[in-house]
């Protein structure tokens, strides 16, 4: 297939990942190639070698996949087109015939021990925990005799020959995992009334209130904010930029408004992109904050220019 046809994803084969981007209706109809890592996942969308890549962003656990949200922070821009949530439970997955008393070592990915990490204290409190690069990885560790167990999920174990031991792990009820669909920058999705907008932004200076400022910028205009992280820059200690996402939509007229807000105030602003909310939630809006009511202030201003205020 050609590149417009192709989606990557955070491999290998049998990871959460691989899931949720085959509950997408177009993943019938793309080629779906797993890559190594979040970075060669949204490098080949760079490169124009596939029209999208779909990564984990945020997990209901432990919070942000710190791998994505540096990667979208810098290099090449890329935009956030569409996301996917997906519920979170572990399999314990062996080679065929092993018992839990034989257990010595696991792995899974970083993101995963969290999740895992009172299960393992009261089943295996002995066994040492080496992180891999997926799930899945880990799943193709323990076949190759690397590790005695892998937590994965239960649909990875037909894939690596290996068996479900347990299933149904998880220290926290309704764990859920958030992965977002990535593509070169290009005109958002049309608004649906239930969206969200990401973006990154970098403090002009720091001062006392700095952040505080920003944080108005939402504020002020009634818009919620869903998530807020701090990610180190690479430029020294205490040097940040701020992850953020928000409910609803760049042609919003009162997200619109934030965005222009941000973009006078901040050094720089990365806009993510405007899509979809994978649970259809819709924005409470305060007074003052409809698009009529942006509308009605607008043309009162200019009355007001024109001596009809």
């Amino acid at each position: 297939m050609s590149p417009a046809s192709r989606y990557t994803y955070l491999g290998p084969e049998g990871t959460f990942t691989e899931a949720a981007l085959r509950t997408l209706p177009e993943a019938a109809t793309r080629e779906l190639v797993p890559m190594v890592s979040v970075p060669a996942a949204l490098d080949a969308v760079r490169a124009g070698e596939a029209a999208g890549a779909l990564v984990p962003i945020e997990n209901s656990v432990e919070g942000g996949v710190t791998a994505t949200l540096d990667e979208l922070a810098s290099g090449e821009p890329l935009m956030i087109y569409r996301e996917v949530l997906l519920p979170i439970t572990f399999a314990l997955l062996v080679r065929p015939g092993t018992s839990l008393e034989e257990i010595k070592t696991v792995t899974g990915h970083p993101v995963a021990q969290p999740q895992v990490r009172g299960w393992l204290a009261a089943h295996l409190p002995n066994a040492l925990w080496e992180s891999a690069a997926s799930n899945a990885d880990g799943a193709r560790l323990v076949q190759e005799g690397r590790y005695d167990a892998a937590f994965a999920g239960e649909f990875a174990a037909a894939t690596y020959g290996l068996e479900a031991l347990i299933t149904d792990i998880h220290d926290a009820e309704n764990a859920v995992t958030r992965f977002v669909l990535v593509g070169r920058p290009a005109r958002p999705p049309a608004p649906t009334g239930a969206d969200k907008t990401s973006v990154v932004m970098w403090l002009r200076e720091d001062h006392p209130g700095a952040l505080l400022e920003l944080l108005q910028e939402y504020a002020s205009r009634g818009v919620n904010m869903m998530r807020i992280e701090s990610r180190p820059t690479g430029e020294g200690i205490g040097r940040y930029c701020f992850s953020v996402d928000c409910e609803g939509h760049i042609q919003d007229r009162r997200v619109g408004d934030v965005l222009m807000g941000l973009k006078r105030a901040c050094q720089q602003v990365r806009f993510l992109g405007s899509y979809p909310r994978a649970d259809g939630v819709r924005p409470t809006l305060r007074a003052g904050t409809t698009d009529t009511e942006f509308t009605e202030a607008a043309d009162w201003v200019m009355r007001c220019l024109d001596g009809r205020g």
